[in-house]
């Protein structure tokens, strides 16, 4: 009865979130109903001592990344640097590669740091423009621009700031850049087989006879090259700048803070001495310096054409930030909750029933992925549960953490983006498209990305036997 009552909680909210409702109000009614209907007089205790404790402590640890994120993707957007960097791909790719291109734009840009959603508002006009051109079926827009930006830019590359490759580092206690050599050949895999699929799609369509259509909803206006944006390499320099200071500031900040650093703090005249380890928060720190000197960046070179709209036009990026944060931090709370319960302990033992601590981590990650939606909330709730075993499983079978770490942000990128997923929606959402037309290729990248997880096991597995 108890591991039904887990079910059931997790089919709620996962309905819910398919019907488009928030999970900042559902995930705490999953959680407690189902702590209702097990303990029914631990419903407050579980709520103040458990759920807002976790919720809270996710916040504390990635709103400042989730923030960063987003004002720099707005920036990006404000001064013209990533129509400057979508126009230069065109050029160097041609614009007959219409999809090509779009994949690379959406790559460059997330794994330079720029959010997914942004994303998908960034390149969608030049993603119509380009299609209707090349007379490509609009309906293939969206897998397309999931393959770019929610792929292997997002979990795969080492190094992307991207939240889902920062979750780990805490439990792992790892950096970015885990595992360089089996997450870049898991990111090409992805990359290959999805422009494989993609093109095998547009060429029935051409043998169908098919063009890009009519009638479509949400159409941008055409694009027209003005002449009057930033040089690419300008344009370029804010996503280096990321990439280059979170690899340098990811080795210097443990050399400067050394295992911890510790200060007095004085609550009511009562001195408090506080501690913080450095291993725990020194991919956060690298992130949060990378983005924040990508900013300043951007804002001084830039200043004259974001100055007039600057403040009008970072309102609805640190909303936006805001909204993502509470959301992944109201399922992390919802997954504490659940793997508090008895019934969650019964599903738990179900999955240790995989006797591979590679295969049983990434299994536990995809399905919660899957049930949640969210890629860093079915992580986050994964490893709020069971990372304590999956160190002790790693630790036995001597396979480094770093590996573990991979492992866990691709497994997360794998079947999170079902119908319900918030990023899935809005980008259907935002290209005027339905489930019904586009959905298919979408989940074909959901296929692709789970695949890809199993086979860096494998080459793991092989390689180490080898070696």
């Amino acid at each position: 009865m108890s591991l039904v009552i887990v079910i059931a909680a997790l089919a709620f909210l996962m309905w819910m979130a398919y019907k488009g409702h928030s999970v900042i109000l559902f995930a705490p009614i999953a959680a407690l109903a189902a702590v209702l209907l097990t303990h029914p007089g631990l419903v407050a205790p579980v709520y103040s001592g458990l759920f807002m404790d976790k919720m809270v402590g996710f916040i504390k640890s990635y709103f400042p990344v989730f923030l960063l994120g987003a004002i720099f993707g707005k920036l990006m957007e404000m001064s013209g640097y990533a129509r400057s960097i979508v126009s230069a791909v065109i050029k160097v790719v041609g614009a007959r590669s219409a999809m090509l291109t779009i994949v690379l734009v959406g790559a460059l840009l997330t794994y330079g740091g720029v959010s997914l959603f942004v994303v998908v508002f960034a390149v969608y006009p030049f993603a119509a423009e380009m299609f209707r051109q090349g007379d490509i079926p609009k309906r293939l827009i969206p897998g397309t621009i999931a393959l770019g930006a929610f792929t292997f830019t997002m979990d795969a590359l080492p190094g992307t700031p991207q939240i889902q490759n920062i979750i780990p580092t805490t439990f792992f206690k790892t950096t970015g850049y885990a595992a360089p050599v089996l997450g870049t050949v898991g990111g090409v895999f992805v990359f290959g087989l999805g422009m494989l699929y993609l093109e095998r799609q547009r060429r029935k369509a051409v043998a169908a006879g098919e063009g890009y259509g009519d009638g479509h909803l949400n159409e941008p206006h055409v694009f027209v090259d003005e002449g009057r944006s930033p040089h690419p390499v300008l344009a370029l320099a804010p996503l280096v700048i990321v990439g280059v200071a979170n690899l340098v500031l990811t080795n210097v900040i443990p050399t400067f803070y050394g295992s911890d650093t510790a200060f007095q703090s004085t609550v009511v005249g009562k001195p408090a001495p506080v501690t913080v380890p450095t291993a725990a928060n020194v991919a956060i720190w690298a992130v949060e310096g990378a983005l924040g000197l990508a900013i300043i960046f951007i804002v001084a070179t830039a200043f004259r054409t974001i100055r007039e709209h600057f403040t009008e036009g970072v309102k609805p990026a640190i909303a936006g930030s805001l909204l993502a944060t509470m959301n992944t931090a109201s399922e992390y709370g919802f997954g504490a909750v659940i793997a508090s319960l008895a019934g969650f302990g019964v599903a738990a033992r179900g999955l240790t029933a995989i006797p591979d601590p590679l295969v049983r981590e990434a299994v536990s990650v995809n399905v919660l992925a899957g049930i949640t939606g969210s890629a860093s909330g079915g992580m986050s709730i994964a490893l709020a549960a069971m990372a304590d075993s999956f160190i002790q499983g790693a630790n036995a079978a001597h396979i480094p953490l770093e590996v573990m770490h991979r492992v866990a942000a691709m497994a997360s990128g794998g079947m999170d983006t079902l119908p319900h997923n918030g990023a899935v929606i809005t980008l259907l959402a935002v290209t005027g498209l339905t489930h019904r037309q586009s959905y298919k290729d979408v989940f074909a990248m959901t296929v692709i990305k789970t695949m890809a997880v199993f086979l860096i096991i494998g080459i793991y597995y092989l390689t180490s036997h080898l070696g």
